[in-house]
């Protein structure tokens, strides 16, 4: 009679050690003293905040968006973005005089490798004529929820294609 083959497990001793759990940060590689100093920084912006940027954080105040909020000068990974709508993975930046465009071009950059979309809109148009401003965000908002909706359905639709494999496999 022939032996039954049975799961041989690993020597715990030898097994690799599991990568920790991130407590801040929330997954991005940044360290404890750099997410201080970006929350400080963004504190700071926010009791000094512009003319324009006051002007949008009230009407995004005012505004019933739903499940959906815009959190000021909010941190996101290792940037500090003017507004950001995270379920939908929306930031908007006002762009003000004076602001250091290459900076800010690399971090949209970093921020867009992650899926989150920056939205560019001029200080002057806020404090000039706020509306076609709101109706440009509303737009955007509507975009982002539907590539999300979408990007939800594809992999709804892979996942379920995968399960389908396994549950269609002959079994031997």
């Amino acid at each position: 009679m022939s032996e039954k083959p049975t799961l041989k497990l690993r020597d715990p001793s030898q097994q690799a050690e599991a990568p920790s759990l991130k407590k801040r940060g929330r997954g991005w590689e940044i360290s404890e003293s750099r997410l201080d100093a970006l929350h400080a920084q963004a504190r700071e912006m926010r009791r000094h905040s512009s003319e324009a940027h006051k002007a949008l954080a009230a009407r995004f105040a005012a505004a019933d968006l739903g499940r959906y909020k815009f959190t000021r000068h909010a941190v996101v990974g290792s940037a500090i973005v003017d507004f950001n709508c995270h379920p939908i993975g929306m930031a908007i930046s006002i762009d003000e005089e004076g602001a250091n465009e290459a900076l800010a071009k690399r971090r949209d950059k970093s921020l867009e490798a992650v899926g989150i979309r920056v939205m560019w809109i001029k200080a002057s148009d806020i404090l000039e004529n706020i509306d076609p401003v709101l109706e440009r965000i509303t737009a955007g908002m509507r975009l982002r929820i539907a590539d999300k909706q979408e990007s939800r359905r594809a992999h709804r639709a892979a996942m379920g294609t995968s399960r389908n494999r396994k549950s269609n496999a002959p079994d031997h």
